[in-house]
């Protein structure tokens, strides 16, 4: 991280669960502490800090054994033999391995806060993405919590319940009344015992994790040391409902030559508990639900001492180890267990060990800790997600925190999520839909490790460099492949509710501070495909209009920023805007606080456009500072418009409250952005304001960007062009929609044709108008077409382009013509811009000439064209 953003008082550095003060300074989006209550309290006594291996191993080891290590090894090895059961390890601890790679860069590339996976996939991909994930991964803990508590109920009561009937003395051991609410009641009490130890703190979860793991540890030694010192011996099998004809025991052989061969390969059977055929496929997503858990160590993030030390060294650790405790148990008991003792009997654990129930209570030691685990991180999740306010004030209350730092209150919220969980009893219907969750936090995790990396941000300089895109995008496609073949319907419904969440809080959510990824790919890649545009393979066939339009003001221009919006066919289109003034004059570039307003004003108009404001001397210049740079490579404006010089009062059609002056949002958290009231100019204020911009400058302007070979169009009564009022004439019953276009060249049917324009030709007589004109030239016949939206017939019009020698009366005459012929109406009508006059002295009777030409003619636009845009080839 650089000096700079380290000095930033923003909430990414400054909420962390074991800070000791929280920053003043607050930004768009995110919401920071704002006790300062806690801030002194914590100040003075600083919470403690978990290391590598209480924080991270220990949590992560205990979360990936659970349950799989000791009741479903024998399930696993039993139908897929050995070779298939090193097979899955491989390919399970291969795609949760390229996730481990991918956690670990990002954890190295900064400083990383409370929240875990959460935090590292909203930093990199943005409020939207990480929010959405967020939440699923904090019900998957809430759902992972319950079924870890049911599943150590379920273990209990196997071994202490007794059923209805039974004397409480024929076994002492079975003494616990069994039912749904006894169930309940014995659940309700483990989750307490969960909740208590979370409430305490992270010191205290990590002591009793410590516990756990010694004792999952003894049983481990217990378990590899009972294979070598138990000698052959038969084991008694589960009973079988309905079916009194399989065998009734199977054989614990030891080390044999044979039992390893008969171990070796496939069996897949009906399995004995569910009645259902296993295939390699359903073996596969059972034992994968092993290998999760990895985020256990990056969900306390929050408490480490240091987080990007510890995480990666510590996952990778508990990734190898776990890898090795699979494969070595696998293994040897394939050497000593019948297939037979494998496939039904999936505790034979318990069975083989030198002592019972020492096996029992490393299940319990174990589902206990997963239980916690997930508790912790659910809430450390939730804590995370209210900070970032993400979803207003509903999550507020979870933003509260101890003296020592402990998110209390997400505690309590996702212990009682938890136990509304546990109401439902049986989690058996959901257990996959959970796993789900983790697998496409995993994939979100590879993703934005992935998009990072595509992105060649500066930024991105993680101190762990064992990854390439390759390990992320490997990670997807696995994490996605196995989330359908555990469950296609499952997989199918978590990835909807994702992109709901995503468009909900995309909708809903402030705008954050954190930089989006997005933004740094669609650079890297707008950059990429700009160098490769290259001007000098340009053609005519793919000409497109790439438009600066100058912009005064632009309460009174929306009507042409919309028109052009419109017309711009998928090209560039820049706003620009002329500041007068000198930099060397001022204190700080004055601009830099306008262009939230112009954003604000694209964002609220709906339109494709850049934004593109200098500071210059004169409007002229300005305008020729922005011809020169406005675009890069091949994308530079190719056409000026300018609104027309004329007398018209300009009209304010921004009247939205978000564009007043002195505006505050409803939140009062931010500005509202607002352009200055509009003036009686004698310019319709799209080019400049008049007082600013005499004529002669403004045809200067026009001549200049002849000059730089750039086409020009003046538009004039665009003022009062309203879109929605345009097109509520092409409606049914309405008299429709026309565009007068009327050219200097003679267009004919045939050459409508060729360019395949929907349009008709109308031949005007025009001979009273040729009459008037001061070289008395004979007589002609001109045409033009009309272009027409719903079919009806349309025409075009054209006059002589030298206006030098033109009277008034000539050009009120054709003005008249144009008006006479315009019934209905058209929309925009279309005319030549003749070029500029040589002799800047008839600067002003030129543009008098086009004043003249266009009086009162509706919303007009004046074109001169300094290249050929048609073509007819293929």
């Amino acid at each position: 991280m650089s000096a700079t953003k380290m000095s930033e008082k923003t909430p990414l550095l400054h909420y962390r669960l074991s800070s000791s003060t929280h920053g003043s300074g607050n930004s768009v989006g995110v919401t920071v502490d704002k006790s300062p209550r806690v801030s002194r309290k914590t100040a003075g006594k600083p919470p403690k800090k978990l290391t590598t291996f209480f924080g991270v191993i220990i949590p992560t080891v205990l979360s990936m054994f659970s349950v799989v290590l000791f009741l479903r090894i024998g399930f696993v090895v039993g139908h897929a033999g050995l070779y298939q059961s090193i097979l899955m390890f491989l390919v399970s601890y291969l795609i949760i391995t390229m996730t481990v790679l991918s956690v670990c860069a990002i954890s190295t590339n900064g400083a990383l806060d409370a929240g875990g996976a959460y935090y590292m996939i909203s930093r990199a991909l943005g409020p939207e993405f990480g929010g959405s994930i967020g939440i699923m991964f904090f019900f998957a803990n809430v759902c992972g919590c319950a079924l870890y508590v049911l599943g150590l109920v379920e273990a209990i009561t196997v071994s202490f319940g007794i059923s209805e009937g039974e004397a409480g003395l024929a076994n002492p051991y079975h003494m616990l009344p069994l039912g749904y609410w006894w169930s309940l009641l014995y659940a309700s009490a483990v989750l307490l015992l969960c909740l208590g130890v979370c409430l305490v703190g992270a010191h205290i979860y990590a002591k009793t994790t410590f516990l756990i793991f010694l004792i999952v540890m003894t049983v481990l030694s217990s378990i590899f040391a009972s294979f070598f010192i138990v000698g052959p011996r038969v084991v008694v099998l589960p009973a079988v409902s309905g079916n009194s004809t399989q065998a009734a025991t199977a054989n614990f052989t030891g080390f044999k030559l044979d039992t390893l061969l008969g171990n070796l390969w496939g069996s897949y059977t009906v399995d004995y508990t569910t009645g259902s055929m296993m295939s390699f496929t359903t073996v596969f997503a059972v034992m994968f639900n092993g290998c999760t858990g990895i985020m256990a160590g990056s969900n306390m993030s929050g408490d480490l001492k240091n987080p990007s030390y510890s995480i990666p060294r510590g996952t990778l650790t508990a990734v190898v180890f776990t890898f090795i405790t699979y494969n070595l148990l696998a293994l040897l008991a394939s050497c000593s267990c019948d297939r037979l003792l494998l496939l039904r009997n999936y505790s034979f654990l318990c069975n083989i060990d030198v002592w019972c129930p020492l096996v029992m209570v490393g299940i319990y030691a174990s589902t206990l800790s997963a239980a916690m685990s997930n508790l912790i991180g659910a809430s450390r999740i939730l804590f995370a997600l209210s900070r970032d306010n993400l979803f207003g004030g509903v999550l507020a209350p979870a933003s509260q925190t101890s003296e020592r730092g402990n998110p209390w209150v997400s505690v309590l919220i996702s212990w009682s999520l938890v136990q509304v969980v546990l109401l439902l009893g049986k989690l058996n219907t959901i257990a996959s839909i959970v796993t789900i969750f983790f697998l496409l936090v995993y994939a979100a995790v590879d993703l934005a490790c992935l998009a990072l990396e595509w992105a060649s941000a500066p930024n991105f300089r993680p101190t762990f460099r064992y990854f390439t895109w390759h390990t992320c995008a490997l990670g997807i496609v696995g994490c996605l492949v196995m989330m359908f073949l555990i469950n296609a319907i499952y997989a199918s419904v978590s990835i909807v509710f994702m992109l709901v969440l995503l468009l909900l809080i995309h909708y809903l959510c402030p705008t954050s501070s954190w930089g989006y990824v997005s933004q740094a790919l669609i650079f890297h890649q707008v950059r990429k495909y700009l160098l490769m545009l290259d001007v000098r393979k340009d053609h005519v066939k793919f000409w497109r209009p790439q438009v600066l339009l100058m912009v005064a003001n632009p309460r009174s221009s929306t009507g042409l920023i919309t028109f052009i919006n419109d017309v711009k066919k998928s090209g560039l289109y820049v706003l620009g805007h002329v500041q007068l003034g000198e930099l060397e004059m001022l204190p700080a570039d004055p601009l830099q606080s306008c262009y939230d307003s112009w954003f604000s004003l694209v964002d609220y108009l709906n339109i494709k456009a850049f934004i593109s404001l200098t500071l210059a001397d004169s409007v002229r210049h300005g305008i020729q500072h922005l011809l020169f740079i406005s675009g890069l490579g091949g994308m530079r404006p190719n056409i000026l418009v300018l609104g027309f010089y004329d007398d018209c009062s300009p009209k304010d059609n921004l009247q939205d409250c978000v564009f007043s002056t002195g505006a505050h949002s409803a939140k009062g958290q931010k500005r509202i952005f607002h352009f200055p009231p509009v003036c009686s100019d004698r310019m319709s204020g799209e080019a400049a304001s008049a007082k600013h911009l005499s004529i002669e400058e403004y045809v200067y302007v026009i001549a200049d960007a002849v000059k730089m070979q750039k086409s020009v169009a003046l538009a004039r009564y665009f003022c009062s062009f309203n879109q929605s009022e345009v097109l509520a004439r092409a409606k049914p019953g309405q008299s429709g929609l026309y565009i007068d276009v009327w050219p200097l060249n003679l267009l004919r049917q045939q050459m409508l044709k060729d360019l395949r324009m929907t349009a008709n030709v109308y031949t005007v007589p025009w001979d009273h108008v040729v009459a008037l004109h001061g070289q008395r030239r004979a007589k002609v016949s001109q045409v033009h077409p009309r272009a027409q939206t719903d079919g009806a017939p349309e025409c075009v019009h054209s006059f002589p382009s030298n206006t030098t020698l033109l009277s008034d009366e000539y050009l009120r005459a054709v003005n008249l013509l144009i008006r006479e012929n315009g019934d209905p109406p058209p929309a925009v009508r279309f005319l030549y811009l003749p070029r500029p006059p040589a002799d800047t002295r008839r600067y002003t009777p030129y543009l008098h000439q086009l004043d003249q030409l266009t009086q009162d003619l509706g919303p007009t636009l004046l074109i001169h064209g300094v290249v050929p845009v048609i073509t007819t080839d293929l």
